[in-house]
């Protein structure tokens, strides 16, 4: 039997507790690129029993490297394992275990076993001699520099060098970030983004998103987004359309332009078939222009605790095993399911003892605990190994989704080519439209004459644009005097509504009369998103009724369906302005429509 040669690395971390070191020591697509391990393609490779092997390849030192993937076990916060199985190169096999204790005092100890097996006589000097030294050296390093990132001492956890531009680079480079600052989208944040996209670990550029750098930035999400689409513009930045499997979160699926987007995809991964969902599963990401940094796609490493930080708990169990593992998950909701393709089953977790998971006959079921609190039992009876998962359902990602930017307005703006393919159609589960159009036009045209009436009106044009994109939300199209406006928050509707009336108040008191009476109807509810005449547009029943409600406003007044008015978000912003129930009868709906209405003229209570 071939030898295994081990080193253990301890590291200790005084001060600092183990959760806050976590994320960085965990990380181990960051660490690996970090120690300088090289991109690897990924093929994967199906199993006669539904399994899917994951085969990598690589090149390092002039060697060919190839192997096995092997999926890593964990508990969130506690430990990991990652293993790979060689075909090729000096090692037969190679094994990380990562597991951090609390040292009684506030602070973490690590222990960083490294198991290796040697494949030939190459692989076994190397073993005997330089392998673990470079290894201590190396490993130590990254180590210091996740506790000085831990302690607050540091941005990032593992500093790459900064790229260096050539003097046109730079040139250039200095030109785009001028004209994303003369645009309405720069936000002052051009240069911010230009100097972290030249300092940052590849891992963080290959999908950046904007919503993960506004929350890391603490900048308002609406304007880092609006950065990034004006960066493609200018040519610092690509976008992508990624579909993301629902059970991973992976982007099994990458395309540049809407049209190209499929309705289903497949996840070997998981090994599922899926389809698309605009507001939940096709994210719009963002990657460097070659012009500015080259980023090769590849996998530092393609399985690990942060590359899923929604799951709490990864363990393989062998076929008919049992394993029992200490885990102290928090109280919440959670889903069991296996890495393999199978079912999947939903719990609510109050405390105490977890539910033991048990899978077998192709799904996961929890049965009453078997062990105390603090451990999790987890039994295989299928006939294959089986990767037992529990993942937070509380989970949410940083994803700017397809249905959140198509109702931004700078996307719209800036992007009048990304539609759909003719035909196709998308559902939407949720949108909220908001309907205007002036009273009275034809004799507000007729009072103040053509010209200044037609100042007028590109002027409240100008003021409704402006309002929508302050609260989220975009303009769909114009018909003559009217606007459709679609916001994915109700809430974000409503104030957005509110504020429209209030400015259009200042608007005529600047005036000097009533010059334009606005009227305004909102609902929310499914449709479906198309493209017609050459945008993104909006079709179904709900945008009828939306459109009509408009039309039973009076003017100087909002009119509200029952299902926005009564949207938990929706209803405490309205209370303060007294609405009105009626009821009416809509043309197009066989029954009378019920509906709120607040009064925003000066008479109102």
């Amino acid at each position: 039997m071939a030898r295994i040669w081990r080193r253990t690395f301890v590291w200790r971390f005084p001060g600092i507790p183990a959760p806050a070191l976590w994320p960085a020591l965990a990380d181990t697509g960051r660490w690996n690129e970090a120690a300088g391990i090289p991109k690897h393609a990924i093929a994967e490779v199906e199993q006669p029993d539904g399994t899917v092997h994951f085969m990598a390849e690589t090149r390092h030192m002039g060697l060919r490297l190839a192997w096995r993937e092997i999926p890593v076990e964990w508990v969130d916060g506690q430990w990991f394992r990652h293993c790979r199985a060689f075909s090729t190169g000096p090692f037969r096999s190679l094994c990380a275990t990562l597991t951090l204790e609390d040292d009684g005092t506030g602070g973490a100890t690590g222990h960083y076993l490294v198991e290796i097996t040697a494949a030939n006589l190459l692989g076994t000097l190397g073993l005997a001699t330089v392998v673990f030294p470079v290894i201590r050296r190396l490993f130590t390093r990254l180590a210091d520099d996740a506790r000085e990132w831990a302690a607050g001492h540091a941005e990032r956890a593992y500093n790459p060098p900064p790229q260096r531009l050539s003097a046109a680079a730079e040139t250039r480079l200095h030109a785009m970030l001028e004209r994303m600052e003369a645009s309405p989208n720069g936000h002052g944040l051009a240069k911010r983004l230009a100097d972290w996209m030249l300092t940052a670990q590849e891992i963080d550029l290959m999908r950046i998103r904007p919503l993960g750098l506004a929350e890391a930035w603490q900048a308002p999400p609406r304007h880092v987004v609006e950065m990034c689409l004006q960066g493609v513009a200018d040519g610092l930045l690509e976008l992508r359309w990624d579909l993301l499997c629902p059970r991973c979160r992976g982007a099994k699926l990458t395309v540049t332009a809407l049209d190209h987007l499929p309705r289903d995809a497949h996840c070997g991964a998981c090994n599922i078939d899926y389809g698309r969902d605009f507001a939940r599963n096709v994210e719009l990401t963002f990657h460097p222009a070659a012009a500015v940094r080259e980023v090769i796609d590849g996998e530092f490493c393609l399985f690990g605790p942060m590359t899923t930080p929604h799951v709490k708990l990864q363990i393989t169990v062998p076929p008919g095993s049992q394993r029992t593992v200490t885990a102290a998950l928090d109280p919440g909701d959670y889903r069991l399911r296996t890495l393999e393709v199978g079912g999947e089953t939903d719990i609510s977790y109050t405390g105490g003892p977890f539910p033991t998971i048990i899978a077998g006959g192709g799904t996961v079921t929890p049965e009453p605990p078997e062990n105390g609190a603090g451990q999790v039992v987890l039994i295989n009876n299928e006939r294959s190994e089986r990767t037992l998962i529990v993942e937070s359902r509380a989970w949410v990602g940083n994803a700017l989704t397809a249905h959140d930017v198509t109702t931004s307005q700078a996307f719209r703006d800036l992007f009048t080519d990304q539609l759909l393919r003719p035909g196709d159609e998308v559902d939407i589960s949720q949108v909220t439209l908001m309907f205007t159009d002036l009273k009275d036009s034809t004799a507000f045209y007729e009072r103040v004459g053509d010209v200044a009436a037609y100042g007028l009106v590109d002027r409240h044009f100008a003021l409704l644009a402006g309002v929508v994109r302050d609260h989220h939300g975009a303009i769909v199209k114009t018909i003559g005097d009217a606007v459709m406006a679609a916001f994915v928050h109700p809430d974000d509707a409503t104030r957005a509504a509110l504020a429209v009336q209030a400015e259009v108040r200042r608007f005529n008191d600047d005036a000097g009369e009533q010059a334009l009476i606005i009227k305004i109807g909102l609902h929310t509810g499914a449709c479906i998103a198309v493209t017609l005449n050459e945008r993104l547009d909006y079709f179904g029943s709900m945008v009828n009724l939306a459109a009509r409600l408009q039309g039973q406003s009076a003017g100087a007044d909002i009119v509200l369906s029952e299902p926005l008015a009564t949207d938990p978000t929706v209803t405490p912003i309205i209370a303060a302005h007294h609405p009105t129930t009626e009821t009416a009868a809509i043309k197009g709906f066989d029954t009378p429509i019920a509906f709120q209405r607040i009064r925003c003229d000066r008479t109102a209570a």
